[in-house]
């Protein structure tokens, strides 16, 4: 659909919507250039606040997928407020400001209108050097790739409606996806990253396929070090799933070679839905062991390195 739009020629808009990357990024100076991005979702949760700060984290996190840092944000609000009291939606904008203060941005406004459902999410703008940008199309062969964040929120969201997860594997869920990628941004600003992403709504394996793509390259990954979140195979093994799983395996299954011997059921968490997931980078070799001595230093402690970057095979996706 979006190759049949008119092509932008503006040679200042440094990323549009080429390579499908997670924000773009206009140039305003030599030093300077702007990262645009929106983001809205409807509640995981029950609870308003930390619903406010899942979506905003969810929102924030496109800005440091680029390398950037985030400046100021507006609300993009749709709520019931014939069914639910506006004290909810009070709490849900409190929990947001709670991740925007924290990334050391403003809220300086936004919009609402009136929905059957609740959604909430941020227009952020941020700022990153021109020369320093993170693309998601720009993997080397021999990079190893870090993931910042274990996966699996989508499943375990899904069981949980069900009663089918336990408090403490809810609780851990939570802690993970209301955690600013900030940390793990600044920690790999002090490596040479060639590419990176955020691991959202289109599972582990979509954003890969989108990275592998823009590349030209194959990306090799190995599922036993993937790191996931307790709970998350265990309801996949029990039968739960999510209604995005399938679009997600169809969306990179023409491209994919499974070499792995583990049960199917554990192949899911590939397409588990995530929201605000963790980060996606593609850095040398010779630093990736030390990057993720940083991470876990930094309190990161189950950033993994889970793959390679290899010139293009048959499939650009290789399961091992």
């Amino acid at each position: 659909m979006l190759q049949a739009l008119p092509q932008n020629n503006d040679p200042r808009l440094l990323v549009g919507m080429e390579t499908e990357d997670d924000a773009g990024v206009y140039q305003l100076n030599g030093d300077t250039a702007l990262v645009l991005t929106a983001d809205f979702i409807t509640p995981p949760v029950d609870d308003p606040y930390v619903f406010g700060q899942v979506a905003a984290a969810n929102s924030l996190s496109d800005v440091y997928a680029m390398g950037g840092r985030p400046l100021a944000c507006l609300n993009l609000v749709a709520f019931p407020s014939k069914k639910l009291p506006l004290a909810d939606l009070e709490r849900i904008i409190a929990g947001a400001i709670s991740k925007i203060s924290e990334a050391g941005a403003v809220l300086a406004g936004g919009h609402s209108i009136e929905d059957e459902e609740p959604k909430f999410g941020l227009a952020v703008t941020g700022l990153v050097h021109p020369e320093r940008i993170w693309r998601n199309s720009t993997a080397r062969p021999g990079d190893r790739l870090i993931l910042t964040k274990p996966v699996g929120s989508g499943v375990l969201f899904n069981a949980n409606l069900k009663d089918r997860v336990s408090p403490a594997d809810l609780e851990d869920c939570l802690e993970v996806i209301t955690a600013l990628n900030k940390k793990a941004a600044e920690v790999l600003a002090g490596f040479e990253v060639h590419a990176c992403t955020d691991i959202t709504g289109f599972g582990l394996a979509g954003h890969l396929f989108e990275m592998a793509r823009g590349a030209g390259l194959t990306f090799r990954l190995e599922l036993e070090g993937l790191p996931v979140m307790s709970g998350a195979l265990e309801a996949y093994r029990a039968g739960v799933t999510t209604g995005a799983n399938d679009s997600n395996r169809q969306l990179v299954s023409p491209h994919t070679r499974i070499e792995s011997r583990l049960p199917a059921q554990h192949l899911e968490i590939l397409y588990d839905p995530q929201t605000s997931g963790g980060l996606m980078a593609a850095l040398p070799a010779s630093q990736a062991g030390e990057a993720l001595k940083k991470l876990h230093e930094a309190g990161l402690d189950r950033a993994a390195i889970v793959g390679e970057v290899t010139e293009q095979e048959r499939e650009m996706l290789v399961f091992l």
